[in-house]
């Protein structure tokens, strides 16, 4: 478009506010597409080239469901990176910053996977089910391809492929209740990030006190997957019924309360872990022998210091959504307090129904980042005042999940 010409003015009328997402093949289904039908998802999106089922009913509903009873999610999306052979360890420790040789067998880590200039590729729950033997649980980006890539000439005896392997999360303070049913009290006995093998109704799985909630909650993995995923999801709906289980798609509004961070949206290639505020000596390990992939970049990044970070924020003005209902399409703009010019981007937000206000993530300036400073925020229904406050906004150390 040339400086003469205008933009036409746009018909918000002629303009279908909740287009739905087209079914056909060249999108990946999950192994538990078709069971997880049941009870019948409202909005699907695409996560990892897979359909993935986000809202079932009222986002605030499922909210209140995940914080007093128990849920049910497929999270099929969640590709599963294996990684075996006789140099499996040495491979994918060059993969993370993290410290894999702190992580013991039938532990789980959450890690980085980073780019030689610190860049966040990836942020997956690392699973360690053997010597030798990793699953990587994908958040959305190419990470299969990224690790043919790497080992590639790297001269590492290693396997690489996609696993078949499909988990679901069982999450809210009754699904002990529903794991006990499911396995046994014995599974009460599985520490926090830390995984077991069981057997369950003939299918292989592996369980782990992980989740995507900040609540307490489990995931189980289904091998076999395109077999055995349906029975899974069956499997787990009846067990659940009597606890009052429901399906519901991934809650954001309690990642966002949590500090759970969303790849895409609070991070992604061009951001490093500092400027997110994970920068911490155990999930950043400079001091390991690994010559890690990001290592030299990350150590020039923390001797240097950052520009940026990734704040929390409250947002004054009108109730915003829930994050997944189309009220937050892009990014919000931020403005320092009575400036025009922008300065930064809220990269996630929600309004909180407990808290009773509107909270969120905004990339800003250091200078612009302290706890109280006043800054302005551009959401839909127009400029606002925010103000930066301490993150997480709700159990800072975790308790909740450790319980």
């Amino acid at each position: 478009m040339t400086q003469t010409e205008t933009a036409p003015a746009t018909n918000m009328e002629s303009i279908h506010q909740s287009p739905g997402v087209m079914l056909y093949s060249r999108i990946r289904t999950s192994p538990f597409f078709h069971a997880s039908r049941h009870p019948k998802p409202l909005l699907y999106s695409v996560y990892n080239h897979t359909y993935h089922p986000r809202v079932y009913g009222d986002p605030v509903e499922e909210y209140w469901h995940l914080l007093n009873a128990v849920t049910l999610w497929d999270v099929g999306v969640e590709k599963q990176v294996e990684i075996t052979g006789p140099d499996a360890f040495t491979f994918t420790n060059m993969l993370v910053p993290r410290d894999l040789n702190k992580c013991k067998i039938e532990q789980c880590k959450y890690v980085f996977i980073t780019n030689h200039d610190g860049g966040i590729l990836n942020d997956p729950v690392l699973l360690r089910l053997d010597q030798n033997h990793f699953w990587i649980s994908l958040a959305d980006s190419d990470i299969l391809l990224w690790a043919w890539g790497v080992a590639h000439n790297s001269g590492l005896d290693v396997t690489i492929r996609e696993a078949d392997v499909a988990p679901v999360q069982v999450q809210g303070p009754k699904s002990k209740e529903v794991m006990v049913d499911l396995f046994g009290a014995s599974i009460l006995d599985v520490p926090y990030y830390h995984l077991t093998h069981r057997e369950l109704a003939g299918m292989d799985v592996v369980v782990s006190r992980t989740g995507y909630t900040s609540e307490l909650g489990y995931e189980i993995y289904v091998k076999n997957a395109g077999r055995d995923a349906p029975k899974l999801w069956d499997t787990v709906l009846e067990a659940g019924e009597p606890h009052g289980l429901k399906a519901i798609g991934p809650c954001h509004i309690r990642r966002i309360e949590g500090g759970i961070l969303a790849l895409g949206a609070d991070m992604w290639f061009d951001t490093n872990p500092f400027e997110i505020g994970m920068g911490y000596d155990w999930m950043v390990d400079l001091n390991q022998e690994a010559d890690f992939i990001g290592k030299a970049a990350l150590k020039r990044i923390k001797a240097e210091g950052v520009s940026r970070t990734l704040a929390g924020v409250e947002i004054g003005g009108d109730q915003l959504g829930s994050y997944i209902d189309g009220s937050m399409i892009n990014f919000f703009p931020v403005f320092a307090k009575g400036n025009r010019r922008q300065i930064g981007n809220v990269t996630s937000a929600c309004y909180s129904p407990r808290l009773e206000k509107n909270i969120g993530y905004a990339m800003v300036p250091i200078e612009h980042a302290d706890l109280g400073t006043e800054l302005e925020v551009e959401t839909p229904a127009g400029r606002t005042s925010a103000v930066v406050v301490p993150k997480p906004f709700i159990d800072p150390e975790k308790e909740i999940p450790k319980q």
